[in-house]
């Protein structure tokens, strides 16, 4: 990015783009990417707020998505929401004093987004929020009060899917603030699924006695699970292994743990209830393996957002084990089916998929890999008196 200070001195006003946590990364990347095709002379500032404080895991996923070097590290770490939250905002508020930006950008739905957003908010620099709209309607979740303050504090609101007007209307957000530019994620898996790993060499890099499952060219299910409502409470957390244990039955599994799952199953004393002889454990992967398990698999079962949208993007399978999903277009449109804590519907939607008659779904509207392109030309000509070309 612009590292240099010779902005200050000039009339030209920076813009600061913000990432904390993993999914933040796959949203930005594109969005850099555009700003240095088509906005080369609006100096840009990459702000990394370290809420994602594995470091190990940050670099590799900034390597995969073509990052740049952050020319701001927070270095905030692993608190509680409301101490993360706090820590952000103090670190943020003598960023914003020093560079003076133009516009703040942030993007979904973590403690930074939020955090990042109320400051620049409270110093009068206008906010832009990218993957706004999206809701739960379950304020239990933390994410779902991050999405409606967040939007209630920003001056642009880019949507991924055309229900979250209707959303954001209901909030008081007027439709002129309101700009429907597609899905930034998408762009990003587009840009990279041509650097997908195979799944056979991601297993084999972790797991190589686990090769001998998958090599008759059987078909395989991805599994990941992080959400605190599910991997937190030993019940439900068992619960869902044991119908994990149903599936590896029927299809072999690739579980990639999170760490916070797996720091539960080893404090639960609930590893006994996976099976090695049909599922495979892996650590955390980086992005472009990732792509590699999901667009290889028969069927994805999570409780992620981001990846009910890839799975509809690439046509796979998707079974989200939540109640709920600020992603309805991947249901009324794409491959994703919510079955909850429901272990019948679970096996139900499992043999439907094994048998061929599982969901098929479509590529939702302007998923076509230009979003980042809407959004940049659209802050363009807002904030830098420079026309939209769209």
């Amino acid at each position: 990015m612009n590292n240099s200070d010779s902005y200050l001195n000039q009339e030209i006003k920076p813009i600061i783009c913000v990432v904390g946590a993993r999914p933040n990364f796959m949203k930005m990347a594109p969005i850099l990417r555009a700003f240095s095709n088509i906005a080369t002379e609006w100096p840009v500032l990459l702000v990394h707020t370290g809420q994602h404080y594995d470091s190990a895991m940050s670099d590799q996923l900034f390597e995969d998505l073509h990052l740049p070097v952050p020319d701001i590290n927070l270095e905030v770490g692993s608190a509680s929401h409301a101490v993360q939250t706090a820590e952000v905002m103090k670190r943020f508020e003598p960023v914003l004093d020093q560079h003076h930006p133009s516009c703040v950008v942030v993007v979904g739905d973590v403690n930074s987004t939020l955090a990042c957003a109320l400051v620049a908010n409270k110093k009068g620099i206008p906010v832009a929020h990218v993957e706004a709209g999206l809701r739960s309607n379950d304020r239990a979740m933390p994410e779902e009060i991050n999405r409606i303050l967040t939007d209630q504090l920003s001056m642009r609101l880019y949507t991924t899917e055309r229900s979250a007007a209707a959303n954001l209307n209901r909030e008081g957000v007027s439709d002129q603030n309101i700009k429907f530019v597609g899905n930034v994620m998408i762009d990003s898996l587009r840009e990279n699924i041509k650097y997908a790993k195979p799944y056979l060499s991601t297993v084999q890099a972790h797991e190589p006695a686990a090769v001998k499952i998958f090599r008759e060219g059987k078909e395989y299910g991805l599994v990941t699970l992080h959400r605190p409502s599910n991997v937190d409470d030993p019940e439900i957390l068992k619960t869902l292994l044991t119908t994990l244990g149903k599936v590896a039955s029927q299809i072999p599994l690739i579980f990639a743990l999170h760490p916070r799952t797996k720091n539960n199953i080893e404090k639960f004393k609930l590893l006994s209830l996976i099976d090695p002889g049909n599922t495979v454990l892996l650590p955390p992967q980086g992005y472009v393996e990732m792509l590699g398990l999901m667009k290889d698999a028969a069927v994805v079962l999570t409780d992620s957002g981001g990846i009910q949208e890839e799975t509809t993007a690439l046509g796979v399978p998707c079974l989200t084990l939540r109640e709920n999903t600020e992603r309805p277009i991947t249901i009324d449109e794409g491959t994703n089916i919510l079955v909850g804590s429901d272990s019948d519907l679970l096996l139900y939607e499992i043999n439907n998929i094994l048998n061929g008659s599982g969901k098929k779904g479509r590529v939702p509207e302007l998923w076509d890999g230009n979003a980042a392109i809407r959004i940049v030309e659209d802050l363009r000509s807002h904030f830098f008196n420079k026309s939209a070309t769209f």
